[in-house]
């Protein structure tokens, strides 16, 4: 459970690869939902938490099914797909769409496309910033005349721990 006397820090690294204390992301989430003017609401913030301490793309019956062993009650599907579709419109959380899973955006502080490596053996997703890409399919766009709302792009491979450990 996330603490609420821990101070919350934007990260200025954009090289720091997800090293955050779980409860210091949720701190800083409520922190930028109440500068925002909006409330991360008790079951919002369990499902962010539930996200964090995954640390792997969760599905959404994952999550239900977690949340009603944290709440000893029922929790149905169309109330955690409200609190994931907030996370996400929050920038707080991001949808693997090859996965249909979700993952805590590791900078939500600041507004960036996602740039996801995910690894088909053991399901890992790594979340990188690069300007780079970001500023090629703005370029692109921009040359088509299109107007993008949202943009995802999903590597597929085997993670370093399983190739270290001889899954591929």
């Amino acid at each position: 459970m996330a603490s609420r006397s821990i101070e919350p820090q934007p990260c200025t690294d954009p090289d720091c690869r997800r090293q955050h204390a779980p409860a210091e992301r949720v701190a800083l989430a409520m922190s930028l939902c109440s500068a925002r003017g909006m409330q991360l609401t008790e079951l919002r913030r369990q499902v962010l938490e539930l996200l964090w301490e995954s640390g792997r793309p969760t599905g959404a019956y994952e999550l239900i099914a977690a949340l009603r062993l944290r709440a000893s009650r029922p929790v149905g599907p169309p109330t955690v797909y409200r609190a994931l579709e907030f996370l996400m419109s929050q920038g707080l959380v991001s949808k693997i769409e090859s996965r249909n899973a979700y993952v805590p955006c590791a900078h939500p502080e600041r507004r960036h496309d996602c740039l996801f490596f995910i690894c088909n053996d053991c399901g890992a997703a790594a979340e990188l910033e690069d300007l780079r890409v970001e500023q090629l399919i703005a370029g692109h766009a921009a040359i088509l005349g299109y107007r993008v709302t949202r943009r995802v792009v999903e590597v597929e491979g085997t993670c370093a721990s399983c190739i270290a450990a001889g899954a591929a």
